[in-house]
């Protein structure tokens, strides 16, 4: 599904290139792309995930009270 921006009339093209950058980001598409660009044993795939839930589950422990 390919992204679409429209340019509205007198809007500079700086402020289009951040709408559509916000947009990719919302979308996760920018994080996607930089997950896929090398392979990933699944071995990290899980260690990783881990990681990530070992520190989310600290962060709630911390900030629970």
């Amino acid at each position: 599904m390919p992204i679409e921006i429209k340019i509205r009339k007198n809007e500079p093209v700086d402020r289009a290139i951040r709408r559509m950058k916000k947009k990719l980001e919302r979308e996760n598409i920018i994080k996607d792309v930089r997950a896929k660009r090398y392979y990933e044993k699944p071995c990290e795939k899980r260690r990783r995930k881990n990681k990530v839930s070992a520190f989310t589950a600290m962060l709630r422990a911390r900030y629970a009270q």
